[in-house]
This record gives structure tokens, sequence and C-alpha cells, in this order.
């Protein structure tokens, strides 16, 4: 599963700076850009960079961000999308809000947990209703192992988007990584119910039951999910390892290893 935020094709940022383009040509130049950063970021980010110098813009400088992004200059990238969204400003507080979520996501690619709540918390401050930044700061909190803060967050994302089966199953994760596997279950349980065949509620489910002792029942979910899965996927991999009895993470563990990330999408 995929984190909340899809940053570098986040079209509704991208609209958003669409609007603020001045003249076609600008407009164009934009798209352009973006368009590079994506598929080419390494060619991409110096020339943004002198366009941002030739008076490029808002638009001139989220492209250099999004290219930074995409070359795997998170740090940089996380900075600067900060820094564009404290430049503008009390200005258009939606745009400023997904470029707050973006500088999180950024921030926790670079493996910058604290950092990527602070933003998403700025983020949320802007937006408060929307289910996406509050997965996105519980899975910040899950990296820092600070489970409880997790789940809270979870608990909203679920007030806001009742019976996602995708929330349920990382808030079931947050459970079982807090040491409490009765509410574990619970979550899976419903999201089963929801969703019969979600491969990644039934590896919750099987790494819930290793936790808890119960081999053979976590062996009825594994296989089940093998069944489902192309073989070389990642829940196959997942569910291979279920089957060796090694549990997906420690709660010291990141996020990939703790807890599945957020399939849902914005």
């Amino acid at each position: 599963m995929m984190v909340g935020v899809a940053l570098a094709s986040s079209s509704a940022t991208a609209q958003s700076f669409d609007a603020l383009e001045s003249s076609p040509d600008h407009l164009l130049r934009y798209t352009e850009c973006m368009k590079l950063a994506r598929r080419e970021p390494l060619r991409a980010l110096p020339m943004a960079e002198k366009w941002n110098v030739d008076g490029g813009g808002w638009g001139a400088r989220h492209c250099v961000a999004i290219a930074m992004f995409q070359a795997g200059k998170y740090s940089q990238a996380a900075a600067q999308l900060e820094a564009i969204a404290r430049d503008m400003g009390q200005e258009r507080p939606g745009l400023r809000a997904e470029l707050w979520a973006q500088a999180g996501q950024a921030w926790l690619e670079a493996g910058q947990a604290e950092k990527a709540a602070a933003a998403q918390s700025k983020a949320l401050e802007l937006k408060i209703g929307d289910p996406d930044l509050w997965i996105d700061r519980g899975l910040s909190y899950a990296a820092m192992q600070a489970w409880p803060r997790a789940i809270s967050d979870f608990d909203k994302a679920l007030a806001l988007r009742p019976d996602n089966v995708e929330i349920l199953v990382l808030r079931a994760a947050a459970w079982r990584n807090a040491r409490n596997a009765a509410k574990s279950m619970d979550d899976i349980g419903r999201a089963l119910r929801i969703a019969p065949d979600h491969t990644d509620a039934l590896l919750e489910r099987g790494f819930t039951h290793l936790a808890n002792g119960n081999r053979a029942l976590a062996n009825d979910d594994f296989n089940r999910v093998l069944r489902i899965v192309p073989p070389s996927s990642a829940a196959a991999h997942r569910a291979e390892a279920g089957l060796r009895g090694d549990q997906p993470g420690s709660a010291g563990s990141a996020i990939p290893n703790a807890m599945p990330k957020s399939g849902v999408k914005r």
C-alpha cells in the first residue's frame, strides 16, 4: 500500500499552482517543467532552478521541489516545500495545506518522522477535515513508535471515512504494535467483514495470530494470501515471511516493516 499523499503526482496541488500562473506562456512552462520533473528529475532540476532565478515565481519553486523529491533529495524537497508554504503568507489555505502535506511526505521519505509530523500538523491546522492528512500524520507517529498518537489519528480518519478498510488495517497494525491484540483483531474482523479477500487485512490478521502464538491460524491466513496474490508481489513476500514465523517488525521498526502503508489516495 502507499502513503496517502501522492507528492509527485498530486493533481490538486498542480491545478492550484496552474491557477496562480499569470499568463498562458507561464502556465505552459510550469506544466512542461512538472512533466519533466516527474520523468527526468535530474534534467529538470537545473532548468527549474534557472527558471526560478529568472523570475519563475511559485510555479518554478514548486517544480524545483518536485524535481528534488523525484531525484531522491528528500530533505531539500521538504525544506523547499515548507518555504513556499511560509512565503505564501495567509493566501490560499487549501494550497498551503497541500504544500505542508507534501513536505511531510518528503520528510518521512528522508527518515525524519518528527519533522514530517510537524509539517502534517501545519497542514491539519488548515484542513482539519481531510482524512488523508490524519492518515499521513498517523503514519509519521507510527514511525516514531508513538502508537497511541498514531491510533488517535487513525480514529479521526475513520470518523471522516467510516468503514474504510485501508484505515482499519492501519489502525489494527498500530494496535498490534501497541501490544493490544484484542483491539487489533476487532479492527481486522471489521475490515474482513467489508472485504473478505483483502490481502493486507488477511496479512495483518495472520501477524496478529502469530503474535498471539496461534501459528496454525496465522498460517491459514498467510496461505490464503498466497493463493490470491501474484508469487513475486510484496504481499506474497510478507506472507512467506509470516510462514517462516517472522513478524513484520518490532515497535522500533520503520513504517514499511512495522505496519502497512495507507492505500488511500488523494
